[in-house]
């Protein structure tokens, strides 16, 4: 069967970390598989993160390292600085120039390279619609603290959807703490720069957040805005959501055969994302809940590396998994979290609330225990547990940790048959229902390719 010619090439630009990059990937492929060329940028510390071989209309195009030394202002400017200029040359010289840039939403000033370009930009959210109205509505408006030394000061954003309310600890840290450092403005006016984009794709689905895919739309004052997740392979057990991040300690068959040995909702996992580092104080109430609750769990705890070496980096305390041998499983480091997921016996999720994260307990179908702990992870948690109904919630950051009793006994009913179980099996529904064929993500992808074709068309 012949195929025709590719009649759009997207330059895609993620955030080079794995909770950005992956499901961006992921996007892309649905992208690839519409018939689209696409040029995906990577680095050395991303690209064993895209398969070399996916297709002939997936290409990579590899740039400098970026320099992590200053937090995500030297981050942003670094990539600026040294990627631009290679991007510029790039472009103006290939055979077949891009029509069109996505990008990932921390790189607003790719709209300055779209514009040198003379082509549209797309955002690419990893984040869900209500976090980027959230983030959208500081960085435009500018909210203060009227009582800075009270950081439990109470804010309601009342022009957003369901008026959400926050104390003054749970704001983005970008926003809230990095205020008045050098390079503040480069942070402010990089997020500003989305509000010039031509169009936003969300890893969302439309049934998870309708009143804020509306409120974007609003906002921005346009409606070419797409929700097509979730953007993850979705066939426990297959090689995808095996593979798809980094190497595990343990290997995925001992861990499935570990699962295969529990009863039906049986099992807590608790993972806290790619980057998180548990402080000494959060390790012990969770590994002293973890025993105390006499639960069956696999722990998923990331080890610290050089970059944590003035961090309070809590450890597995000594005797711990000696005492929880034959129920409790630790993985330090990387764990395969889809195949987990989605095994029978995992009853629910202790969650950092990462939006990658959340989808994947979603099309899982389990129920979440919110533990968020910055980024848009508050705002994750308010979702699923204030309008969603499929969590429940446990902890918050350092400030809000419950006693070792209470989180025990939080872990233990939540293997149960908690009103939130219902609602988790329903979004696991509408969820499963969005990513099939005719389903609404399916149905946005087709117009978000459509629209793109008939750009390189114009």
């Amino acid at each position: 069967m012949s195929i025709t010619a590719p009649q759009t090439h997207l330059l895609a630009y993620p955030f080079p970390t794995s909770g950005h990059v992956i499901p961006f990937i992921d996007l892309i492929k649905n992208v690839v598989s519409r018939n689209v060329h696409v040029t995906f940028i990577v680095t050395p510390s991303t690209q064993h993160l895209v398969s070399s071989d996916y297709s002939p209309l997936l290409q990579t195009l590899l740039l400098p390292q970026p320099q992590f030394q200053n937090g995500l202002i030297g981050i942003i400017s670094f990539i600026r600085k040294s990627h631009y200029p290679i991007l510029l040359d790039w472009a103006r010289t290939h055979p077949s120039p891009p029509s069109a840039i996505i990008s990932d939403f921390f790189l607003g000033w790719t709209q300055l390279l779209a514009q040198d370009l003379h082509v549209p930009r797309l955002i690419f959210s990893p984040s869900g619609a209500f976090a980027l109205s959230f983030s959208f509505y500081l960085w435009r408006n500018l909210p203060q603290n009227d009582n800075p030394d009270d950081p439990n000061t109470v804010l309601c954003f009342s022009k957003l959807p369901n008026s959400p309310s926050y104390p003054w600890w749970q704001i983005s840290e970008l926003f809230r703490k990095l205020k008045g450092e050098t390079g503040w403005d480069i942070l402010k006016n990089d997020f500003l720069f989305n509000f010039e984009a031509w169009g936003v794709v969300f890893n969302s689905f439309i049934d998870l957040e309708p009143a804020y895919f509306d409120h974007i739309k609003k906002e921005l004052g346009h409606e070419r805005v797409w929700a097509v997740g979730p953007v993850l392979p979705t066939e426990p057990g297959s090689t995808g959501p095996e593979e798809r991040g980094g190497v595990n300690t343990i290997s995925c068959e001992v861990i499935t055969t570990w699962l295969d040995q529990r009863e039906d909702r049986s099992v807590v996992y608790v993972c806290f994302g790619s980057r998180t580092i548990l402080t000494t104080a959060q390790i012990e109430v969770l590994t002293g809940a973890l025993e105390l609750s006499g639960v069956n769990f696999i722990l998923s705890v990331r080890a610290p590396d050089e970059r944590h070496v003035a961090q309070d980096c809590g450890k597995i305390p000594s005797g711990f998994i000696e005492r929880v041998r034959g129920r409790g499983l630790v993985i330090e480091g990387w764990a395969p979290q889809l195949v987990i997921l989605s095994h029978r016996a995992v009853g629910s999720f202790l969650t950092h609330c990462g939006w990658n994260s959340v989808l994947e307990g979603l099309v899982s179908g389990v129920v979440m225990l919110t533990w968020p702990m910055g980024a848009d992870q508050y705002t994750n948690a308010k979702l699923l547990v204030d309008q969603l109904g499929v969590a429940i919630r446990v902890a918050e950051g350092e400030e809000n940790v419950p006693e070792i009793n209470e989180f025990a006994e939080i872990m233990k009913r939540s293997l149960g048959g908690v009103k939130e179980r219902v609602r988790a099996e329903e979004m696991k529904d509408a969820a499963l229902g969005a990513i099939k064929k005719n389903g609404s993500s399916q149905k946005q992808l087709d117009a978000l390719v459509k629209e793109l074709n008939e750009l390189k068309n114009d």
